[in-house]
């Protein structure tokens, strides 16, 4: 049995092969990390839209009368403030802060609520929350991932594709906020689309059952063909990401990092009752953290990977980068890093070790993309 035959296949997996996606592992599964090209599928979510699988993501459904209540103390944000229709995102912690993964909630009810984590960490999570459900009244948990699709649709034209392909959702641009989502028919099958993403740009993401999952993702295409819709790859994912500077984990979050350090400590919500880490948390606010991830830009000509070492201007060796590549729309090269907090203002130099060579960079203010407003 070779490796590939191991991966998991997501629904739309005959499609991608069909469009001539090119299929590499993946958080354990074989997903496209292109189609036409990085820097072309990019540019058509930044100029355009894009379509994206993502339905690798896992799904965990709490119901019952403490769901609420319960998954408020796994999570730092406050699902307690959070309106039936609407999303959150926040970052579940251990007892010593560190990030199991970062999240978003659907409140889908006041009794129910939508989980939804990194592929990569779907297991972990998983277990987690039920772990903590075990022997608590009120609350019952469902992995739901094998039968959900889950569909991205990003980019400044993501609505008027979505109202070419089911006309009743015309005004859906003006009507959905920002975080919210609804229920809707989409290509004859019942979805629940919610203006949420990872892109930088606005747009969707589309919730259905894995059997609908090819009819809509064809529908949208076809929808989408005079709009310049591409389907878009997990490379292009990442450059959309960074430049919007939306942290990765096992990049800019993971075990091994707070919220606050990570970048997100905007998250943390401590005015709301006991959670898991919230004492580590309070303990890491008193003292200040030893590190902060700032975003940086290359002076010099190189680029900045993932584990590259980041020095000071005296030379020393003060952090390392998380993320970093080039920028598309930026024609840069551009990351994000950790260091110390006293280095963390923008304009502050900094050198990155590029397999040997030092280049020279420099801290600039993030995002290092935003959206043209409308």
């Amino acid at each position: 049995m070779t490796d590939a035959a191991l991966l998991l296949q997501t629904p739309l997996h005959a499609e991608h092969e069909s469009l001539g996606g090119k299929l590499v592992p993946f958080a354990g599964y074989a997903m496209p990390i292109q189609y036409s090209g990085i820097v072309r599928e990019h540019t058509a979510v930044r100029t355009a839209a894009g379509l994206f699988d993502v339905s690798h993501m896992g799904e965990i459904r709490v119901s019952g009368p403490n769901a609420v209540s319960f998954v408020n103390q796994l999570v730092t944000n406050d699902l307690e403030r959070t309106k039936v229709g609407q999303a959150l995102y926040t970052c579940c912690c251990r007892e010593d802060g560190g990030i199991l993964d970062d999240l978003i909630l659907y409140k889908v009810a006041a009794d129910e609520v939508l989980i939804v984590c990194n592929a990569s960490n779907h297991a972990k999570i998983v277990g987690h929350v039920s772990t903590q459900a075990r022997g608590r009244a009120g609350c019952t948990v469902k992995d739901e991932t094998a039968t959900t699709a889950l569909l991205a649709l990003q980019g400044p034209r993501a609505f008027a594709v979505l109202s070419a392909l089911e006309p009743s959702l015309g005004d859906l641009g003006a009507s959905l906020a920002s975080f919210h989502f609804t229920r809707a028919a989409l290509a004859g099958a019942p979805v629940t689309i919610a203006r949420t993403g990872y892109t930088g740009e606005d747009g969707v993401e589309i919730f259905c059952e894995s059997a609908a999952a090819v009819g809509i993702w064809r529908g949208l295409l076809a929808a989408g063909e005079g709009l310049g819709l591409l389907p878009v790859g997990l490379g292009a994912r990442d450059t959309l990401r960074l430049e919007a500077r939306l942290s990765l984990y096992g990049n800019e979050l993971g075990e091994d990092i707070d919220p606050i350090e990570a970048g997100v400590g905007w998250t943390v919500k401590m005015d709301k009752p006991a959670f898991v880490g919230k004492e580590a948390l309070a303990q890491r606010l008193a003292a200040g953290p030893s590190q902060t991830t700032v975003g940086f830009e290359m002076v010099g000509r190189g680029v900045g990977r993932h584990g590259y070492p980041v020095l000071d201007g005296a030379g020393n060796v003060v952090g390392v980068v998380t993320s970093g590549g080039p920028s598309p729309t930026l024609g840069k090269s551009v990351g994000l890093c950790r260091v110390p907090p006293q280095l963390a203002a923008v304009g502050t130099a900094l050198g990155v070790d590029c397999r040997g060579k030092v280049i020279e960079a420099q801290v600039v203010k993030t995002p290092f993309y935003r959206r043209p407003r409308a």
